[in-house]
């Protein structure tokens, strides 16, 4: 089977509160997709910044064509903020990245040849031989561990990094994932184990990560515990009870969100 050749990469990346970092980590990310000669744009979603994150954007959009800055205008929320960027995307590949820079941006060139190989989905584990993680705090690694553990046995499946945003999908992959219902980190895991369990071909590649330098981290373990768990819920329902009624198809996409350039 002959595979089409990808056209443009969508890299959308949810920022609240970024004002400190949002700038380099859109620079390098262009400086690398631009000598490696991939067509991008790259979508910032302030989702409800209370510093000077929209000010830097507009700043920034001044000199760096391949941006495109939007206000999530909708209520805020990390999964809701990567809804509105879905909604914007123009590319035929997109990529989940996060504003702090602890993706690294070589791996965003990775995850697109990779694509370019036919995949529907790449997915990065920072737990596979040649990945890595800098300074993760060490309860936030435990408990990690234990989650995609635990999704690993009840999915059956042998990715071991679900949890991680830091992924890779085909368009189609996306608008067959509709309606996204997880409006918090939560969506990190609804939107790969939707994608497995509709039936998309999907690959593992080793990616790294490392803490972020400046600001702090918007994930609240203690109050995404239920939340993540009635995700992983829902998504087993659908893989047992559904028939297969949404297997791998791709529908016309739904505009569940709001939010405005």
């Amino acid at each position: 089977m002959t595979v089409k050749p990808l056209t443009l990469l969508s890299v959308i990346i949810p920022a609240q509160n970024e004002a400190g970092c949002i700038a380099s980590t859109v620079e390098h990310l262009h400086v690398e997709l631009r000598l490696n000669q991939i067509p991008h744009e790259i979508i910032v979603v302030d989702d409800g910044s209370t510093d000077a994150t929209w000010s830097v954007l507009q700043s920034l959009r001044e000199r760096l064509s391949h941006l495109s800055p939007v206000q999530n205008l909708g209520a805020h929320g990390f999964g809701r903020a990567i809804v509105c960027g879905l909604n914007q995307m123009k590319g035929d590949a997109v990529v989940i990245m996060m504003a702090d820079e602890s993706d690294d941006c070589r791996d965003v060139v990775r995850y697109w040849h990779v694509l370019n190989q036919g995949h529907d989905c790449v997915f990065g584990s920072r737990f596979l031989k040649g990945g890595g993680v800098i300074d993760y705090p060490k309860t936030k690694l435990v408990l990690n561990r234990l989650a995609n553990f635990f999704l690993k046995i009840l999915f059956h499946i042998k990715l071991n990094d679900t949890t991680n945003a830091f992924k890779a999908y085909r368009r189609e992959v996306i608008e067959g994932c509709r309606p996204l219902i997880a409006p918090h980190f939560n969506l990190t895991v609804e939107l790969p184990l939707k994608a497995i369990v509709r039936g998309y071909d999907w690959t593992v590649i080793p990616i790294t990560w490392r803490n972020r330098r400046t600001g702090n981290s918007k994930l609240k373990i203690k109050e995404m515990g239920s939340r993540y768990l009635f995700i992983c819920l829902y998504v087993w329902l659908e893989k047992y009870f559904s028939r297969g009624d949404y297997l791998k198809k791709s529908p016309a996409p739904i505009k569940d969100g709001s939010c405005s350039a």
